[in-house]
């Protein structure tokens, strides 16, 4: 019997999300364990399975398919249905923007990624400025592109990129109500923590032990590891495909919670990607919602959950057990207080979860203004500086700690950083309804089970895929729309509790 279009379509992307999945541990390897030497040979087997990738999405015969399947979706169930939605998607993305487009702007990036490098080094950012204006320039003309063939402004459209179903005018309330909520809170926070000075956590903690303590907690979490691997890299990143997941975290032997916190970060998003829909794990209604959501998964884990007081005290036996510590500094209130610490920072990376969002919010307005012409390239550092001022009442002393710190618009992602704040949002408004689905969390999680947490994500959030756009799915886990409303809620509780 002959296979219909639609059943046509799912062998093309079968094939597809193989490539992905090639792509996806090419790089993963490239990061963890291949030699540095070897950066051009794997430069060049990237290329070539990127190029192949984009060539079997655009050929007419998946264009005729997709026609011919849109024709009769009215006899396709739900899900194929919405597998239909995402391959339009996809296919729609990558014919949007023609390849000279595509190869210019690889160029400029790659150029422009250099030339921050050495930015950074000379601490100047007129070096990369002409080398940023290029990139602005050519990711103009590609959200145009983008906008016209998805019916979007350009702006949306590149935030689509990254977060689907997620507009402007959605970002702008959630941050209008964030705007006016966290100046106080930060301060409130501030003052109340210097009512109650920490004692010093110091000492040497080897990598080893740590290692064995990470994972001891992403056992606990339900990381798999017949199915995943934990490694070490400069920067954490997950990579992978349902089914074979990478994590990687960089310890710190001075630090006992970064290298641990970044393993839960990452394995917050690898619990997702190991929860998709098994039955459609290959095809694009079994991907993840986009940006926001993956962060939303990482966040709630890492922040929510295990920057608790019912996490420490799961914890705080498994430090004495792993890394062998002992006295008044490893008591459970002050190693709570030491992971909720508030302090104003000029750097991004450095930031706490309260003023996080404040670094995220700064970057938001400047890449608009970037980009409709608002603001020139030249004026960033200044722009930069006046705003982080305003909003923190701080001012980078140089360009590294302002406007260079981030490589994200060297290497044109802009519509990017919004999904960050996005997923805190979203983390916020699950743990709301994740608590009131499971009254006796907080215990579960002092006794050291996280089964109930991974059971509530799987049924409402990890086993949906994308069949549902993302305020949707937001809607059907928790009963409400995507509001700012939990999220402050958590905060205040968490940073404002009494003594």
């Amino acid at each position: 019997m002959a296979l219909s279009p639609y059943q046509q379509l799912e062998q093309e992307f079968r094939r597809l999300h193989a490539f992905r999945g090639a792509l996806s541990l090419l790089r993963w390897d490239a990061a963890v364990m291949m030699p540095r030497g070897s950066a051009d040979v794997r430069g060049e087997q990237l290329a070539a399975l990127e190029t192949e990738h984009h060539a079997l999405l655009t050929t007419p015969k998946v264009a005729r398919l997709l026609e011919r399947a849109e024709a009769g979706a009215s006899q396709l169930g739900d899900w194929p249905r919405a597998n239909l939605r995402e391959m339009r998607r996809q296919r729609d993305h990558a014919i949007a923007v023609p390849p000279s487009l595509v190869a210019r702007l690889a160029k400029a990036t790659s150029r422009a990624e250099v030339y921050w490098v050495e930015a950074r080094k000379a601490g100047d950012f007129k070096l990369f400025a002409p080398h940023l204006e290029e990139v602005v320039h050519l990711v103009r003309d590609k959200a145009a592109l983008l906008g016209q063939a998805r019916g979007l402004a350009p702006y949306d459209a590149l935030v689509e990129v990254y977060t689907p179903g997620i507009s402007t005018a959605d970002i702008d309330t959630i941050f209008k109500a964030l705007s006016r909520k966290l100046p106080g809170l930060i301060h409130e926070a501030i003052a109340l923590q210097a009512e109650r000075p920490l004692l010093p956590v110091a000492g040497k903690f080897t990598v080893a032990r740590q290692r064995q303590l990470a994972v001891e907690v992403l056992k606990a979490m339900g990381f798999p590891f017949d199915r995943g691997r934990l490694d070490e890299s400069e920067h954490p990143f997950t990579e992978g495909v349902p089914g074979d997941i990478r994590v990687t975290t960089r310890f710190d032997v001075g630090d006992p919670f970064s290298g641990l916190l970044g393993a839960v970060h990452e394995t917050g998003h690898a619990l997702y990607d190991l929860g998709l829909p098994l039955e459609w794990r290959d095809q694009p209604v079994g991907r993840d919602r986009g940006l926001a959501l993956e962060e939303s998964q990482s966040l709630l884990f890492e922040m929510n959950l295990c920057r608790s007081r019912a996490f420490v005290r799961y914890l705080r036996p498994l430090l004495e057990k792993y890394l062998q510590v002992s006295g008044p500094e490893w008591q459970e209130d002050i190693l709570f207080r030491h992971l909720i610490h508030v302090r104003r920072s000029q750097i991004r990376m450095d930031a706490d979860e309260l003023t996080y969002p404040v670094h995220i919010m700064l970057r938001y307005e400047l890449e608009k203004r970037i980009l409709d012409g608002a603001l020139a390239v030249a004026d960033l550092p200044e722009a930069w500086n006046e705003s982080l001022e305003q909003r923190l009442g701080l001012r980078p002393v140089n360009d590294v700690e302002g406007c260079l710190q981030d490589i994200h618009w060297a290497v044109g992602h802009f519509g990017y950083f919004p999904s960050y704040a996005l997923g805190a949002v979203i983390a916020g408004q699950f743990n709301e309804a994740l608590r009131a689905a499971r009254p006796a969390l907080d215990e579960e999680i002092a006794a050291g089970s996280l089964a109930g947490v991974l059971e509530w994500l799987r049924d409402n959030v990890h086993g949906v895929g994308a069949r549902l756009p993302v305020k949707d799915l937001i809607l059907h886990a928790t009963g409400k729309p995507l509001t700012a409303s939990a999220y402050l809620r958590y905060l205040e509780t968490k940073y404002l509790e009494a003594p």
